[in-house]
């Protein structure tokens, strides 16, 4: 199995845009490329599934256990020739132990490079080399080096033999960039000329890149594991699940939807921007994105959000996380503070705040049973928004590793409605329990 982590000193050093220049050029050589992302986010990997043509995957090990972790990403890269990992934030930053790609790398025994921004330095370059080396116990076989002057070169090839560590190329400064906002990277549907701007960073990468040394090194055998229980149900019918899915909702985990299908669902897209109403179905998730940005049209479309506040106060069990709460609320505030009606669910309004709200990894804990699970079970959940509420919801506790907690979510026997994103094989029970509440909602009993 040939895989490879290409992590980062820190946030913004570039191995978003060296991770897409490799994948495209490995793509362009007639490689079958599976791709992951470390850690929680969702736009990264929209970027990568432009470039290999499929779904990209996320590797959490905060979200997961050990035997999970590797379980998903064998599953998930079995048919590929070569798997490319992208790492988050700086390669060693996690949450006591867990979360960082450092852990991936051991977690799965991925050999790592890691890419440095070398813009404003030239011998300090080996001061970081040097401290990303020997700091932890750590996967690292060499350095790719992003913004680096041509004239430089000599200079970090030696570094790297003196720190006995692999050269593996450079990235030159370039006008290829792709915009950000306030979640992070403008998602890849939004760029009109994504393909060509992916062809253009594969070029530099065939010219500037070492791409048949990382292929050399990226050998590695297989991980052992053991695999997680996933039960499927036999209902009378599969259970059918809309989720929404456009421009306005796109923070989806394909391994979410995965689950679900492994456990017996049908899964129908739709869009709360375009579509009149959610299609026929037994259960709802309005998942995470940017609705903030098309309030005006998610307002204007009043026959999905009467559709929507109907289906809800009629007991169809309903996941809106972040961007699906927002919807849900009486008012939403634009970017530019104008407020829009919407769903009329949440009786509260959605305003914009200046500063991440509440970022990070946490444990939640329910106070009483609801949709997901029952009282005082606890799974692990994710929080990034910038947008706040004036009705966040009580019914479970939040808490960070250093010991703030706080209450959000509006849960009870049908509605999940909160900011924190799930990810299902954190705690595979409160996606079953989820499926047998749509089943029970669609009156579809299991088969004897």
């Amino acid at each position: 199995m040939r895989r490879i982590i290409i992590g980062g000193t820190h946030s913004g050093c570039g191995k978003t845009t060296v991770t897409c220049a490799v994948l495209q050029a490995l793509c362009n050589r007639g490689m079958k490329a599976a791709s992951f992302k470390c850690g929680p986010d969702y736009i990264d990997p929209m970027f990568h599934e432009k470039i290999i043509g499929t779904s990209a995957h996320n590797l959490d090990s905060f979200f997961c256990n050990d035997d999970t972790l590797k379980y998903l990403f064998t599953e998930n890269s079995r048919s590929a020739d070569i798997s490319v990992i992208e790492g988050v934030m700086g390669f060693y930053d996690d949450v006591n132990g867990r979360g960082s790609a450092a852990s991936v790398s051991e977690i799965t025994d991925t050999k790592a490079i890691i890419v440095i921004d070398c813009k404003g330095q030239s011998q300090s370059v080996g001061a970081v080399m040097k401290g990303f080396l020997t700091y932890q116990k750590n996967n690292i076989i060499g350095f790719i080096f992003n913004r680096l002057p041509e004239k430089l070169v000599p200079m970090v090839m030696n570094l790297c033999k003196e720190l006995n560590t692999q050269y593996f190329g450079f990235m030159p400064v370039n006008k290829t960039t792709i915009k950000s906002r306030h979640l992070g990277l403008v998602t890849a549907d939004e760029i009109d000329d994504i393909k060509a701007k992916m062809q253009m960073l594969s070029e530099l990468a065939e010219k500037y890149i070492l791409i048949d040394k990382i292929i050399e090194f990226s050998e590695s055998k297989n991980p052992v594991f053991t695999s997680p229980e996933i039960k499927k149900h036999s209902f009378n019918r599969p259970p059918v699940i809309a989720a929404a899915k456009d421009r306005a909702f796109c923070f989806l985990y394909s391994d979410n939807i995965e689950l679900l299908k492994k456990m017996g669902c049908e899964i129908r897209f739709f869009s709360p921007l375009s579509d009149e109403k959610i299609p026929e179905a037994d259960g709802l998730i309005l998942c995470g994105g940017y609705p903030e940005l098309y309030a005006e049209q998610l307002s204007e479309n009043k026959s999905m959000l009467e559709d929507i506040k109907r289906k809800i106060s009629g007991g169809m069990p309903t996941i809106a996380e972040c961007g699906g709460f927002m919807y849900l609320h009486s008012e939403l505030e634009n970017t530019d503070r104008r407020i829009y009606r919407m769903a009329g669910v949440i009786d509260g309004k959605v305003f914009k705040t200046e500063h991440l709200q509440r970022f990070g990894y946490i444990t939640m804990t329910a106070e009483e049973n609801n949709l997901l699970c029952d009282k005082s079970v606890s799974f692990p959940a994710h929080e990034f928004h910038y947008w706040d509420s004036t009705s966040c919801g009580g019914n479970f506790t939040a808490k960070k590793a250093d010991g703030r907690e706080w209450k959000c979510v509006h849960g009870n026997e049908n509605l999940y409605a909160g900011f924190p994103h799930l990810y299902f094989y954190a705690h595979i029970g409160i996606a079953e329990r989820f499926v047998l509440k749509c089943a029970e909602y669609g009156e579809i009993y299991e088969a004897d």
